[in-house]
Order: structure tokens, then C-alpha cells, then sequence
């Protein structure tokens, strides 16, 4: 599963994911819409016999209320318990006889599943999912045994991993109003008192055809998608969806701290900054310079925060910034950082201030923009080469509400971006009445246990 639980990544983990996320497809998209509202995406890629399916709900947790949160992920977990016509477990073993694997993730934007095979299998791919769609089985026996999957997910993901608790805590203090605050996985409390009324309510409220997109790409004709698509979804009926209404967090005063105390090895920091997210791809230059920033902070070995706070003051172990640049909600611009030995995060802190201070008062130089636009060009070529990553672009950017053909311009936006659009968002957005300081106090590991790795994701367990 992709569940995306703690955003902190690499510089370069992060690039290459938000760019995988927005860069051009040089193909054309084929586009339908059935009557009932469904939109039908097609990318085609002949250099093998292997095709993409994917359909993408835009519900995910931000479309959850206190009380219930985590039941999207708990309905995507549902969705693989069988319908009126498939046994429990039969989805997945069939794709797997036919000689493909699938799978899916919820975030907070939407829930998406999917499936990589044969392209004479793509029929039964989509006869699959047009079945779940609708057909979804709700049995007491297999929710309650899901659910224990769900929270022992969480416990092992969360609740025993010091960074995953500091970054939950952190989103609950960052947004006081905006679901964004809620974890994906759900608060235990609720998934403890968790009913099955509740995910059948939420698959009754978000699994329509007009709530729906279906993605193909690969080695595919249009015309043979939109047959296809037809003749599984087209006779559903579209639904009602509830009113979206527009979910604006509040204004911040000034700065916030928060200490998360947990058995760990090392003391970390994050700053968590308010920052817009992309709106409208040809008049916003804001997000695109933010993207460009944090390029140049923490997009390669040779970026700032690597070379000054771990290869030149050695202040850290490891220094990092991230932008969350598409969204539904609201985005952020994160540093982080683990002091190197003998520092502390407040040492941390104040070396990423200054490298704020320094990029706001003496700029960037143009071989720092040309190596950011360099990579990129460079991730533009490296998506192309994956059918799987053609179809996550599409549908994100079709959920997620901007253009699913918009992706040429984004990156042309992108290239136009100039040193002093980037000295402008770092003086108007790393500010602190911006700014959330969340810092893990590391306590004695019981017993000499070594803690549990890092985990950017979770979801259903791969069985």
C-alpha cells in the first residue's frame, strides 16, 4: 500500500515524486466522459504489451468528519472482501492467474486502485473493478478481521515509529480546522469504535461513476478503452454526491511548538511552513518558485542544506526540505534534520534559519537555477519510462482537480522561474507566523530494542 503517512522525504526522493506527479506526457491524453458522469483517461505507450489500469475516487481523508477518520482506508481494505459475485480473496487471485499484480492507496486526496497485466487482460481488469464498484460485499465477519489488520497497521506503523508519531502530531497542530489534520490511518479511538455501517456509508456516499475516473495507459487503442469502459460502468446510475463545501484553515498568529516524547535513538526537527498549493497552472507562479526552492535547498548531493549543515558545519546527519506542491487542501514547506553528534535541534533550527536568512538576503545563483531546471528536464525523461507512473500523473491531476493534460505547461512554468520569484516566496512564506516547530525527544528504548524503521506508507498488507 502508498498510503502517504509522513511526507519528510529526501531532496531527491522528493523531487522526483512531485515531478513524477506534474510532468509532461509529450502524447496525447484521449478523453471520454459516459453518460453517467464517469471520465474515461487514455495514454498509449507501444513500446510493450503491458497496460495500466487504474480507478481513481476523489474521496480520501480529508473528506472525513472527527469521529470516523480512517474510513477510507478502512473501505479501500473492503473493497479486496469479495462482492455478490466474488469470494473473498478471488479479486486478487485472479489477477495474479491471469499474470498481473494490483493494489491501491488512499491519501488524503483520494483513493485509487489498480491493476498491472497483460494488454489482453485489461477486459477482466476492468469487469473486476466495474463489479466492486457497485457489488461490494459487507460481511460482519470479514470487517471485524479487517479492522484488526487496520489497527495493528497503524500500531506498527504509527504508534511504534518515533518520526510517524512526531509527523502525526505535528498535522494536528499545524491545522486546527482543516482535515488535513487528521491521519490518514485514522485516530485509534475511532478505529476502535469503528462500525460497519460506517464504511458501507462511506462506499454509499463516494463510489459512483461521476465520483470516478478510470486511467489506461500502455500498449492500447482508445477506441478499444472506451468500448471497454462502456460496457462495464456505462449502465450504472450516477448518484448525488454531497456538497463539497470549500475548507479553508484559518489564518496562523505566530509560531507553534510542539515536543513529542518516544523511545528512539536520535532527537529530530521538523518545520512545517503555511504555503499556497497550485491552483491555476498559468497564472500562479508562487507554487512553481516554491518548487524551484526547495530545489535548490535540498535537490542533490550538491544542494545547500547537504552541503552546509552535514559536509561543511557537520551541525546535522542529515538536513532536508520537501514542498507538497498539488493538492486538494492546503500545502506546506518542510525542513527537517537529526543533529550530528554533539549538537542539538535547537543548533539544527538555528542552521536552517540561516540558510533561509542567507538564500532571502543574497539570492540564488543562476548555476543553482540551471541545476534545478536540469533535474527537472531530467525527471520529465525518467517518468516516460514507466506505463505505471504515465497513469499516477494522469490521475492525480484528474482528481486532484487541475488539467490531466496540463502537465507540458507545469513544467514550462517551472522553467521560467527566476531567482528573485525565488528570494520572494522565501521572504513571504518562511516566516513564523508561518511556522510549526515540531521536535521528538528521544526516551530510552525498552530492553535495548532497536526502534522500527521509518515508513512513508501503509495500507493493506501485501498477502
Amino acid at each position: 500500500m502508498l498510503t502517504a503517512y509522513f511526507p519528510i522525504r529526501s531532496a531527491i526522493a522528493a523531487l522526483a515524486l512531485t515531478i513524477a506527479s506534474a510532468v509532461a506526457c509529450a502524447e496525447t491524453v484521449a478523453q471520454r466522459s459516459l453518460a453517467n458522469g464517469m471520465t474515461i483517461l487514455v495514454k498509449e505507450d507501444h513500446r510493450s504489451p503491458v497496460v495500466v489500469s487504474m480507478v481513481w475516487y476523489r474521496a480520501g481523508s480529508m473528506d472525513e468528519v472527527s469521529g470516523t477518520t480512517g474510513v477510507a482506508h478502512m473501505l479501500e481494505h473492503m473493497m479486496f472482501k469479495g462482492t455478490k459475485k466474488l469470494p473473498v480473496g478471488e479479486f486478487s487471485r485472479t489477477i495474479a492467474r491471469a499474470g498481473g499484480r494490483e493494489n491501491a492507496f488512499t491519501s488524503r486526496d483520494y483513493t485509487a486502485y489498480y491493476q498491472q497485466l497483460h494488454k489482453s487482460k485489461l477486459p477482466l481488469a476492468l469487469e473486476l473493478e466495474a463489479d466492486r464498484m457497485v457489488n461490494l460485499a459487507f460481511a460482519e465477519e470479514e470487517f471485524s478481521k479487517e479492522l484488526k489488520v487496520v489497527m495493528e497497521e497503524r500500531r506498527s506503523r504509527t504508534d511504534d515509529n518515533p518520526h510517524s508519531q512526531l509527523h502525526e502530531q505535528m498535522m494536528a497542530t499545524v491545522y486546527i480546522s482543516h482535515p488535513y489534520r487528521f491521519p490518514v490511518v485514522g485516530w485509534m479511538n475511532d478505529l476502535q469504535n469503528m462500525q460497519i455501517a460506517d464504511a458501507r456509508g462511506w462506499y454509499e456516499k463516494w463510489y459512483a461513476p461521476n465520483n470516478a475516473t478510470l486511467v489506461v495507459a500502455g500498449d492500447v487503442e482508445p477506441e478499444q478503452v472506451f468500448s471497454l469502459a462502456e460496457k462495464n460502468f456505462g449502465a450504472m446510475a450516477s448518484r448525488e454526491l454531497p456538497q463539497r463545501k470549500v475548507q479553508a484553515e484559518p489564518r496562523q498568529f505566530g509560531i507553534k511548538r510542539i515536543t513529542v516524547k518516544a523511545p528512539a535513538e536520535l532527537p529530530y526537527l521538523v518545520m512545517a511552513y503555511h504555503a499556497p498549493a497550485l491552483r491555476d497552472v498559468e497564472r500562479d507562479w508562487e507554487p512553481y518558485a516554491l518548487f524551484v526552492l526547495n530545489g535548490i535547498l535540498d535537490g542533490s548531493d550538491a544542494s545547500r542544506l547537504n552541503r552546509e549543515l552535514v559536509r561543511n558545519t557537520r551541525v546535522a546527519n542529515s538536513a532536508n526540505s520537501s514542498y507538497d506542491l498539488i493538492n486538494r487542501g492546503p500545502a506546506l514547506f518542510f525542513l527537517d534534520g537529526v543533529p550530528a553528534g554533539g549538537k542539538t535541534v535547537a543548533d539544527v533550527e538555528a542552521s536552517l534559519r540561516e540558510q533561509i536568512r542567507l538564500l532571502v538576503e543574497k539570492g540564488v545563483s543562476d548555476d543553482e537555477l540551471r541545476r534545478v531546471k536540469a533535474q527537472v528536464t531530467a525527471a520529465q525523461v525518467y517518468a516516460r519510462d514507466s506505463v505505471y507512473y504515465q497513469a499516477m500523473r494522469i490521475g492525480m491531476l484528474q482528481t486532484i482537480g487541475l488539467p490531466y493534460d496540463s502537465s507540458d505547461l507545469q513544467v514550462r512554468k517551472l522553467q521560467e522561474v527566476t531567482a528573485e520569484q525565488v528570494r520572494e516566496v522565501a521572504r513571504k512564506y518562511l516566516v513564523d507566523d508561518n511556522l510549526t516547530v515540531a521536535v521528538l525527544d528521544p526516551q530510552p528504548l525498552p530492553g535495548g530494542k532497536a526502534p522500527r524503521p521509518n515508513s512513508e506508507g501503509a495500507g493493506r498488507d501485501q498477502r
